[in-house]
C-alpha cells in the first residue's frame, strides 16, 4: 500500500477549520467535513420511509442501512452482519450489559479497569450490582499511565464472565496490550468487551486481531455524526435475547437495534468512512485496503506532530505531563503547579486554541491519578491537525506559563 497525505487538501474539506481556530478537542468529537454534512442532508431530503423493498422510499432507507453496515465493517475489519447501530456507545453498552446480566448471579465476576471512560465502567458495575455479581478493578500505574497485562490477568479466574477494557484511554492516550488481555480472558472462558471510541480515530482497527468479542466505537470521533456502533461476530449476537418490542425483528443484528434507525446519521457515517478511505490519496485496492493505507498515513502524521509537541511541552516550567505510557494515541494530559487546568483552557481559548480541561468522563482514571474529579488540560491531535496548530498551542502554553496567577 502506498499513497500521499495532503494535509492542506484534507483541511480544506472542513468548513469549521476555515474559521481559524486550532482544534485540540478532537478526543471529545472531531470537526465535520462537508462531505458528511451533505450525506446527512441528502438522506433527510430524499424520499425515505421505514425499511423495505417495495417502494423507492423504503429501498432508500434499506440501502442506507446496508451501506453503513458495510462501511463500518470495512473500517473495523468486521462482518457487516455483526454491526449494530444505536444512539451512542454509552446507550448501546447499557443496553448490552442489561441483557448480559440476566445470566449473571452471585459468584460471577466482572473485570473493569481504572483507566477506562465511565461508559465502559458504570454499565458493567451497575449491571453486576443488580445481578449480585462481583466487580474486580484493574489498577494502572499513575506515574506512567500504563495498564499492564498483569494488572488485569491477576484478577481472572474461572468465575470471570467479562473483561471490559479500553483500546486507548480518552484521558491519557494509553494503549494497553488488548490482544494479550483478551487472550487471557478467553483462556478462563470469559468474554472481552473493547472500548475503541478513542482508538478508532487514530489507529488501523482489526477487531479479530484485537481479540475483541465486542468492539465499540462512535462515528463522531472520526468525522461522522453522533451515533454509536457495536461490532461482534453475527453468531456471537445470536446467543443473546434483549428486551424488544413484540413485532420488531428477531434477526441479527436488528434485534439489538431498538426502534427505527436514524437513517440520516447512518448515511453520514458511511460518508465519514469514505473520507477516511481517501486520506492517503490514490491507493489501489478495495475500501478496506484504502482505509489501511489511510490510517497508516494518519499514524505517521500524528506521531510526528505529537513528538514535536511533547518535546516542547516538557520544556515549559510549572507544567506536568501526565501521559507517559509507552504506546499512546496522540493525546496528552497536562496539569499545572500553581493554577487549575481550567485557567489554561480559558487562556488558550481566548487565543483561538481549543484544548479543554476536565476529566472527560474518565472519572476513575482522574481519581486514580490523584486529580479528583477535576482532571487536567487535555491536548488531542486529530488527522487535520497541522504544524501551525501545534505552533500556536506551544506558544499559548509558553505565554500562559509566563503569566502570574
Amino acid at each position: 500500500m502506498s499513497g500521499t497525505y495532503d494535509i492542506a487538501a484534507f483541511r480544506a474539506g472542513f468548513p469549521a477549520l476555515a474559521q481559524g481556530t486550532a482544534h485540540f478537542d478532537g478526543p471529545g468529537g472531531t470537526q465535520t467535513p462537508s462531505a458528511v454534512a451533505r450525506a446527512v442532508a441528502d438522506a433527510l431530503t430524499s424520499p425515505i420511509a421505514n425499511r423495505g423493498r417495495v417502494t423507492a422510499a423504503e429501498r432508500t432507507a434499506d440501502g442506507i442501512v446496508l451501506a453503513a453496515r458495510a462501511a463500518m465493517a470495512d473500517l473495523l475489519g468486521a462482518d457487516p452482519s455483526g454491526i449494530v447501530f444505536g444512539r451512542s456507545m454509552t446507550a448501546l453498552t447499557f443496553d448490552l450489559t442489561r441483557t448480559l446480566a440476566a445470566g449473571w448471579g452471585p459468584g460471577d465476576e466482572i473485570v473493569v479497569t481504572r483507566l477506562d471512560h465511565d461508559a465502559n465502567v458504570r454499565p458493567w458495575v451497575l449491571a453486576a450490582q443488580r445481578a449480585g455479581a462481583t466487580v474486580r478493578w484493574a489498577p494502572f500505574d499513575p506515574a506512567t499511565g500504563e495498564l499492564a497485562v498483569e494488572d488485569v490477568t491477576a484478577l481472572l479466574s474461572e468465575r470471570t464472565r467479562w473483561v471490559a477494557v479500553t483500546a486507548s484511554s480518552n484521558l491519557l492516550g494509553t494503549r494497553p496490550e488488548v490482544r494479550a488481555i483478551a487472550d487471557a480472558a478467553h483462556a478462563v472462558g470469559a468474554f472481552c468487551f473493547v472500548d475503541g471510541v478513542h482508538f478508532t480515530a487514530h489507529c488501523p482497527v482489526d477487531v479479530g486481531a484485537l481479540g475483541a468479542d465486542v468492539y465499540a466505537c462512535s462515528p463522531y470521533k472520526f468525522f461522522g455524526p453522533h451515533c454509536g456502533v457495536l461490532s461482534a461476530a453475527p453468531g456471537w449476537w445470536k446467543q443473546w435475547s434483549p428486551d424488544k418490542l413484540l413485532p420488531s425483528s428477531n434477526a441479527v443484528p436488528e434485534r439489538f437495534e431498538l426502534g427505527t434507525l436514524p437513517y440520516e446519521l447512518l448515511a453520514g457515517t458511511t460518508a465519514a468512512v469514505e473520507v477516511i478511505a481517501g486520506l492517503a490519496g490514490e491507493v489501489a485496492g478495495d475500501r478496506r485496503t484504502r482505509i489501511g493505507a489511510a490510517m497508516a498515513a494518519v499514524e505517521t502524521h500524528e506521531s510526528r506532530l505529537h513528538a514535536r509537541l511533547e518535546a516542547a511541552l516538557d520544556d515549559i516550567p510549572g507544567m506536568t505531563r501526565r501521559s507517559r505510557a509507552r504506546r499512546r494515541t496522540p493525546t496528552t494530559l497536562l496539569t499545572f503547579a500553581d493554577r487549575p487546568a481550567e485557567a489554561a483552557y480559558e487562556f488558550l481559548a481566548a487565543r483561538g486554541v481549543n484544548a479543554p480541561a476536565g476529566s472527560f468522563y474518565a472519572i476513575e482514571a482522574s481519581r486514580w491519578l490523584g486529580l479528583g474529579d477535576t482532571g487536567g488540560l487535555r491536548v488531542g491531535l486529530a488527522p487535520y491537525t497541522d504544524d501551525d496548530d501545534v505552533d500556536r498551542l506551544i506558544t499559548g502554553l509558553q505565554e500562559f506559563a509566563a503569566t502570574t496567577a
